[in-house]
C-alpha cells in the first residue's frame, strides 16, 4: 500500500511540475513573404518546440528593423545586405549568422499612368532610404546607365508607397513584394515598368546580436535550428506555409501563395551569399554613405549555423583590409 502509494504521490508530482522556462527572445523584421522563416517558425510552434518564447516585432522594412540589434534592443533581425553593414559599423555585435533566402523575382519598378522608364523622367519616384527599394533603384542606375538627377526622389517608406502613388504624391517607386502586386491590383493605370530580371539578385539575411549568442549559446542555437527548421518545413509543405505566412500578415492567403515561389528559401552561408555584402558595400562608399569598410573576418558570423547545418556554410572570406 505505502509502494502504492508512493507511486501515486510522484505521478502527480510529476503532473504538478511546471513545464522548464523557455528563454525569451525578441527579433524583428518587415512585413512580406521573404521574411517567412520568421513567421512560420513562430505560428508553426517551431520556437515554442525548441525551447524559445519568442516575441516577432514588425516595422516598415526588415533593413529598418535590423538597427534594433544594436545594444541588444532584439536578439535577431532578417534584413537586407546594407543594413546589415551600417549597423555592424554602429555596433561590431551586429554580425550576420546565415541567408536566409533569395528573391527569384522578387523586385521591380511600379508606375502610375507611366508606359515606360524613359518617360518617368522629370517625374517622382518614391524610394525607402536604406532598404532595398534604395538598392534595386542604385542597381537600376549602374546596369542601365541612367542618370539620378533626371528623377525627382521622395522618401516614402514600403507600406505607405501604394497610398502615395494611388493619391498622385509620387508617380512611380521601386520596392518589393507585396507591395508591387498590390499597386497593380489596387491602383488603375498602375503597372511593374521595371521588372527585377538580371538588375540584380537581392538576399536577405539572418542577423544575430553576437553578444547575447555568445552569452546564450545553447538558445543561440536552438534559433539557428529553428530557422532551419522553419525553412525545411516552408519547402516540403509550401501551402500549409503561405497560410501561416498569411495568417502572420493579415495577407490574402491566394496572394500569398502566387508570391511565396518567387523566392528560394535555403539557410546558407556561401559565396554568394557573401558577394552580395561585397556589391552593396561598394554601393554605400560609392554613394558617400559608408563610414568604413567592414572587416568580414568579423563581420561574419558562421557559428551558429556550423552547429545546425555545416555542410551549408561554404565560403572562403575576402582579405583582412
Amino acid at each position: 500500500m505505502k509502494r502504492l502509494l508512493g507511486a501515486a504521490l510522484a505521478g502527480f508530482m510529476a503532473l504538478a511540475t511546471p513545464a522548464l522556462a523557455q528563454t525569451k527572445m525578441t527579433i524583428a523584421t518587415g512585413v512580406d513573404p521573404s521574411f517567412s522563416a520568421y513567421y512560420v517558425a513562430k505560428l508553426s510552434g517551431i520556437f515554442e518546440k525548441n525551447g524559445l518564447d519568442v516575441t516577432v516585432n514588425t516595422g516598415p522594412s526588415g533593413s529598418a528593423m535590423v538597427s534594433f540589434l544594436v545594444r541588444n534592443q532584439v536578439q535577431s533581425a532578417f534584413g537586407a545586405e546594407g543594413a546589415g553593414i551600417q549597423n555592424h559599423n554602429l555596433d561590431p555585435n551586429v554580425v550576420v549568422a546565415a541567408e536566409g533566402d533569395l528573391m527569384k523575382q522578387w523586385y521591380g519598378m511600379v508606375a502610375k499612368g507611366v508606359p515606360d522608364l524613359e518617360s518617368m523622367k522629370g517625374k517622382k519616384l518614391g524610394i525607402a532610404r536604406g532598404s532595398g527599394s534604395e538598392v534595386f533603384w542604385l542597381s537600376m542606375v549602374e546596369k542601365l546607365k541612367l542618370n539620378p538627377k533626371d528623377y525627382k526622389i521622395i522618401q516614402v517608406e514600403a507600406p505607405e508607397m501604394v497610398a502615395a502613388l494611388e493619391r498622385g504624391d509620387i508617380d512611380g517607386f521601386t520596392a518589393w513584394e507585396p507591395w508591387l502586386a498590390r499597386a497593380t491590383k489596387a491602383v488603375p493605370g498602375a503597372k511593374v515598368i521595371v521588372p527585377q530580371g538580371e538588375i540584380l539578385t537581392p538576399r536577405v539575411y539572418i542577423y544575430v546580436n553576437k553578444e547575447w549568442a555568445e552569452k546564450n549559446p545553447e538558445p543561440a542555437v536552438a534559433f539557428m535550428k529553428s530557422m532551419v527548421e522553419a525553412t525545411d518545413l516552408i519547402n516540403k509543405d509550401p501551402e500549409k506555409a503561405a497560410d501561416y505566412v498569411a495568417t502572420f500578415l493579415k495577407l490574402d492567403k491566394e496572394l500569398t501563395r502566387e508570391l511565396m515561389p518567387k523566392l528560394r528559401f535555403d539557410v546558407r552561408l556561401d559565396q554568394e551569399s557573401l558577394s552580395n555584402f561585397i556589391v552593396i558595400q561598394k554601393q554605400l562608399k560609392d554613394m558617400g554613405k559608408l563610414a568604413k569598410e567592414v572587416d568580414f573576418q568579423k563581420f561574419v558570423y558562421p557559428d551558429l549555423l556550423r552547429k545546425v547545418r555545416p555542410e551549408k556554410v561554404t565560403y572562403t572570406l575576402p582579405a583582412k583590409n
